[in-house]
C-alpha cells in the first residue's frame, strides 16, 4: 500500500515537473514569437534581445529557431537568420514570421534599409520588409529577392519611418496568400504564388486601438486579426473578426492584458495536436525588462460563437502533449 502511494505521488510530481515553465526560453532573451506547425513538429521563430540591463533601447541583431513535439521540451537551433543576410539591410531584427508553401519556407522579416533615416519618409528610407527562403524549416535561409519586398516609400499614410514592420502572412483556403503588416496603421496586400512578389495594391485600415504586430488566421468560417493594441502600458492584445481575409473587420475586444515587466507584447497563435496555443512575450526573467523580453505560451480557448476567451497568463505553462 505504501509502495503504491509512493508510486502515485512520484508520478504526480513527475507530471507537474513536466509542465512547461513560462517563459519557455530561459537562457537567452527572446521576443515576437511566430509558431509554425510542419508535419508532427511545432517550430518557433523568435526575435533576440541582446540589450544590456543598462541600455534604454532595443538591440536585436538576429532571429532564432526552436522546435518541440510535446510543448515542454524545446530544441534550440540558435540563430538561423540575421540582418546581415540582407545586403540592403541594417539595424535591428524586428518581428518576423515563417510560413510554408510549395515545398519551401518563407521567412518574412522587418528591419531597416541601409543608410535609412527613420524620421525621414523620403525615397526608400525607413523600415522595410524582406523575405528569406529555405528548403528546410531551420535553414539555411537566403535573401529570396535581393531587395525589400516592402520599402518605406510605398506607404505614406504614416509620417514616422518605422511603420513598415511586423509582417504576418496568411494563406487562405483558395491558396491566395496575403501579407499584413504595420505600425500605426495596418496594411494588407495579396502575394503571388511564388510568395516573393506583390499581386495588387496596398490597402490601409485602422482597427480599433491598433498599434502593431498583426497575426491573421482562420478558424472554421471566421477570420481573425489579432494585434498589439492600445492599453495601459501601453500594449494589450485586441482582436477583430471578419467573414473574409480582407474584412470587413469587427472589433471584438481585449483578450490579453498587460504582461509582466514589459510595455510590449506580441501574439502568435497556432493549433497543435488538438489544442490551441497563444504565444507572447513578457519581461519576467531575472534581469528582464522592456528590452530584454522572453517568449511564453498559454492555452487559448473559444466561446461557442467563435469569440476568444480572455487569455490566462500563467507561470507554470502548458502540459505536455504526445
Amino acid at each position: 500500500m505504501k509502495a503504491t502511494l509512493l508510486t502515485v505521488l512520484l508520478g504526480l510530481l513527475t507530471a507537474v515537473g513536466l509542465r512547461a515553465q513560462n517563459p519557455i526560453i530561459r537562457d537567452v532573451f527572446t521576443a515576437d514569437p511566430a509558431p509554425l506547425v510542419y508535419h508532427d513538429t511545432l517550430f518557433l521563430y523568435t526575435g533576440h534581445d541582446t540589450a544590456s540591463v543598462q541600455e534604454t533601447n532595443y538591440k536585436m541583431p538576429d532571429w532564432r529557431v526552436y522546435s518541440t513535439t510535446d510543448m515542454v521540451h524545446w530544441k534550440d537551433y540558435g540563430t538561423r537568420l540575421s540582418v546581415r543576410t540582407f545586403a540592403w539591410a541594417t539595424g535591428d531584427a524586428y518581428a518576423a514570421q515563417c510560413v510554408y508553401r510549395n515545398g519551401k519556407f518563407y521567412w518574412f522579416v522587418a528591419t531597416f534599409q541601409r543608410n535609412a533615416d527613420p524620421n525621414n519618409k523620403a525615397g526608400n528610407r525607413g523600415a522595410a520588409i524582406g523575405v528569406a527562403v529555405s528548403a528546410r524549416p531551420t535553414g539555411p535561409f537566403r535573401d529570396a529577392i535581393g531587395k525589400p519586398l516592402i520599402s518605406n516609400d510605398m506607404t505614406l499614410d504614416q509620417k514616422h519611418g518605422w511603420d513598415d514592420i511586423d509582417p504576418t502572412v496568411f494563406i487562405d483556403d483558395d491558396k491566395q496568400a496575403y501579407l499584413y503588416w504595420g505600425n500605426g496603421s495596418c496594411r494588407w496586400m495579396k502575394l503571388k504564388d511564388n510568395m516573393t512578389e506583390l499581386a495588387g495594391p496596398i490597402t490601409v485600415f485602422r482597427p480599433k486601438n491598433y498599434i502593431e504586430g498583426p497575426w491573421v488566421y482562420k478558424r472554421k468560417k471566421l477570420y481573425y486579426l489579432v494585434y498589439a493594441s492600445a492599453g495601459t502600458k501601453p500594449e494589450m492584445i485586441g482582436y477583430c473578426t471578419a467573414p473574409t481575409a480582407t474584412g470587413p473587420w469587427t472589433y471584438q475586444g481585449i483578450i490579453q492584458g498587460n504582461v509582466p515587466n514589459s510595455g510590449t507584447t506580441h501574439p502568435g497563435i497556432v493549433d497543435y495536436k488538438g489544442k490551441s496555443y497563444f504565444f507572447y512575450h513578457n519581461g519576467s526573467l531575472p534581469s528582464g525588462g522592456n528590452f530584454r523580453r522572453s517568449v511564453c505560451v498559454d492555452y487559448m480557448y473559444y466561446n461557442p460563437d467563435g469569440t476568444i476567451k480572455p487569455i490566462v497568463q500563467t507561470t507554470q505553462g502548458v502540459a505536455p502533449v504526445k
